[in-house]
């Protein structure tokens, strides 16, 4: 008898999951989906804790197939994911980790949502607990959308859906070789060779556990391991997306998100021998992915930072940041026409010689301002020409919003 191919194979990568596994596993056997829907390829990555004896008694009892795979330990997710992937026959996949769960309706609403809107990515809404989780992409529904106009950039986990078929064509897998940032690879790949993805804001998929045990799936290690992320990142964007604004505009999740905060505080404690070596692994990046483009969309205290890092000037970064963690008045506001300039340390130094574009505000920075206006009038000119309307319009009797009366 031929057996029906699932609509979706969960994939569970465990690692010294216990005790989250069991409800982890719980969250699987409660979705409504219906288990004729669904198979589950769970990879025990070398634990000693008894997460594989718990994923074998739950293929004895759950309602879908469960495969368990167990392996020697990889050293982090991605080889887990790989080898589940490779034994995967649904025609979606998700990625779940084994301290996390699912909201009991998500798969069967991922898929439908999938299959209604013909989309090969579907981001289903994440809540913390007791950790924090994305929150700017989940402010509607969205049948369909793509990486440059909504934030789904900045949730670049693998815990989402996943059209088989996509990932097949294009030979896509984790990366084995990062230690960080595997999933953001993976999924911003995802995102740009999509036909569409959706987004099921409007009911939690999937709940993100901050374990209290300290332990996780990922091995720690330093920070030039976030640097190999960034760059990874940053190459596949730039090999993925032609040169102009969108590919700046995807370039701010690596520099923001992955690069800036090694550029933050931190680098205030970190010896001279570690910040200069932040600022030699910086070097290429910058060099190949800082752009006007990726400067013009950042707020004026980070693109100061990246400026001082693109322009190798530690002791200048250094006095940015002394002023910054002691908690001073952001900056003095001076206005050239319609442009607005916050003056952070250095501004109008020549000595240190920083351009002045460094220091042009943002759109939304600039509307913060009080009295400013996109077209430049001060506010004071603009409530003096109300005035003046006003009066006329009144001394040929013209009524607020009406028409001159008859003769």
């Amino acid at each position: 008898m031929t057996v029906a191919q699932p609509d979706v194979t969960v994939i569970i990568g465990a690692y010294e999951a216990m005790p989250y596994l069991a409800e982890c596993l719980a969250s699987v056997e409660a979705q409504t989906i219906g288990p004729e829907r669904v198979e589950v390829v769970a990879v025990d990555d070398g634990s000693t804790d008894g997460t594989g004896r718990c994923l074998e008694e739950f293929a004895d009892r759950a309602p879908m197939p469960v495969t368990v795979i167990r392996q020697q330990n990889s050293g982090g997710p991605s080889g887990p994911r790989n080898v589940g992937l490779a034994r995967a026959s649904g025609r979606y996949v998700f990625f779940l980790d084994a301290d996390d769960r699912l909201g009991p309706e998500a798969l069967e609403r991922m898929v439908d949502m999938a299959d209604r809107a013909g989309t090969d990515v579907v981001l289903g809404r994440i809540e913390g607990v007791n950790r924090g989780a994305p929150k700017s992409m989940w402010g509607r529904t969205l049948e369909r959308t793509d990486v440059y106009s909504s934030n789904i950039k900045y949730t670049l986990s693998a815990q989402k859906l996943f059209r088989r078929a996509l990932l097949e064509r294009h030979g896509m897998r984790f990366d084995e070789s990062l230690w960080t940032g595997e999933d953001a690879l993976f999924t911003m790949e995802a995102y740009l060779r999509a036909d569409g993805v959706s987004v099921v804001a409007d009911y939690t998929c999937y709940y993100l556990v901050g374990r209290t045990d300290g332990k996780h799936v990922t091995k720690s290690g330093g920070y030039t391991l976030r640097f190999d992320s960034a760059r990874a990142l940053m190459d596949l964007i730039a090999a993925l997306v032609p040169a102009g604004p969108r590919r700046d505009l995807l370039m701010l999740r690596p520099f923001t998100i992955t690069l800036l905060p090694q550029f933050g505080p931190v680098f205030l404690r970190d010896t001279d021998e570690v910040r200069a070596r932040k600022l030699e692994l910086a070097q290429p990046l910058m060099e190949r992915h800082w752009t006007e483009g990726v400067a013009r969309l950042l707020k004026v205290e980070e693109r100061l930072r990246l400026h001082l890092v693109a322009e190798r000037r530690p002791e200048l970064l250094l006095g940015v940041l002394r002023l910054r963690t002691k908690e001073r008045p952001p900056a003095v506001l001076k206005r050239r026409g319609r442009h607005v300039y916050l003056a952070y340390p250095y501004y109008g130094d020549r000595e240190a010689g920083i351009p002045d574009s460094v220091y042009l505000a943002s759109p939304r920075e600039a509307r913060a301002v009080p009295g400013y206006r996109e077209d430049g009038t001060p506010a004071v000119l603009r409530r003096a020409v109300r005035r003046v309307r006003r009066l006329l319009r009144a001394s040929r009797g013209v009524k607020p919003g009406g028409k001159a009366a008859a003769a």
